[in-house]
């Protein structure tokens, strides 16, 4: 009888330590994914585990480079990583970590914000860096070294002072408000909905996605417009490495959306799949939906060593 209580403890210590067992009743899938992609994430995947019953989507949201940095500095086990910006996976995750990437949709930098934000009926494309360094007004932004909304909104503050032809008025914006920066773009609209600040630099889907205002800035500044990247590629800035107290210059791009199966992923062909879903006309419709505009065709970086299953997608118009 010993033997056997024995036996029954080894074997259910071993079915609950392991994560991927063949004889587990439940596929988990970890992604680490931007904060900007909480939204439509979450709806991906409840979508997904609705059609797969056996599959668990575990989520971790942060901004996309504490995000790869869980994967360098923390080696934190991760399947899938999907990033705000493709230069977060090329640079600081391949080819260590994985070897291929795949940009899938797009944004653009706006000023969202409520009805009640101080001077919200007069503020327009034209005025808002006045209405911004006015004394009584306080604006958010996200952290350059955590998160490309960070480094994104000093790039749009460098490209908005040529643009308007108003020299110093980066240096204006990125001193002011220093109070108000979090890690991650999503942690600003506390600040918005509980009257903290009037305004915030942010994602146009996280505006959408949170029925706030913005005003749209010019295609010049907003970081949208592939056709414009020589305008974007003329200002850039340093953020935090992979490794602590390294840099990294980060040149101004249009906003594209990438994500990667990293190369160690415990649950590579669910991983896969899950992917595979994501960039079908269902999962690309449910980005849609959340704000952003998918990427069509999908852009590969080194496609050669994307997986089979996946390049199918990279030929749909």
């Amino acid at each position: 009888m010993k033997h056997l209580l024995m036996f029954i403890f080894i074997a259910a210590m071993a079915a609950g330590g392991c994560r991927n067992s063949g004889s587990s009743k439940t596929e988990e899938i970890i992604i680490f994914h931007a904060g900007s992609l909480s939204v439509p994430f979450k709806q991906l995947a409840d979508a997904y585990e609705k059609k797969n019953p056996g599959v668990r989507i575990l989520r971790e949201s942060a901004g996309s480079l504490v995000c790869a940095r869980k994967i360098t500095e923390l080696k934190k086990p991760c399947d899938i990583i999907a990033s705000a910006d493709y230069f977060v996976i090329d640079e600081l995750l391949i080819p260590e970590y994985t070897s291929w990437s795949i940009r899938f949709a797009t944004n653009e930098i706006v000023i969202a914000f409520q009805e009640k934000s101080k001077y919200s009926a007069e503020i327009d494309s034209v005025n808002w860096m006045d209405i911004l360094l006015r004394n009584d007004v306080t604006f958010s932004r996200s952290d350059p070294d955590s998160d490309p909304c960070g480094y994104r909104t000093v790039l749009t503050f460098r490209l908005a002072e040529k643009y308007y032809d108003k020299p110093g008025l980066a240096d204006e914006l990125i001193s002011k408000n220093r109070d108000f920066i979090r890690p991650k773009e999503v942690d600003l609209v506390a600040l918005i909905e509980s009257n903290a600040v009037d305004y915030m630099f942010q994602y146009k889907s996280v505006a959408v996605q949170h029925n706030l205002k913005y005003i749209k800035l010019p295609d010049e500044i907003n970081l949208s417009d592939p056709a414009k990247n020589n305008i974007y590629k003329s200002v850039s800035i340093d953020v935090a490495g992979s490794s602590p107290g390294s840099k990294i210059t980060v040149m101004g791009d249009y906003i594209n959306y990438s994500l990667s199966i990293l190369r160690d992923a415990l649950n590579n062909e669910a991983a896969i799949a899950f992917v595979s879903f994501l960039l079908s006309r269902e999962g690309l419709e449910i980005i849609r939906k959340n704000g952003q505009e998918p990427i069509i065709p999908l852009i590969a970086d080194y496609p050669e060593y994307i997986p089979g299953k996946l390049r199918e997608y990279l030929t749909i118009k």
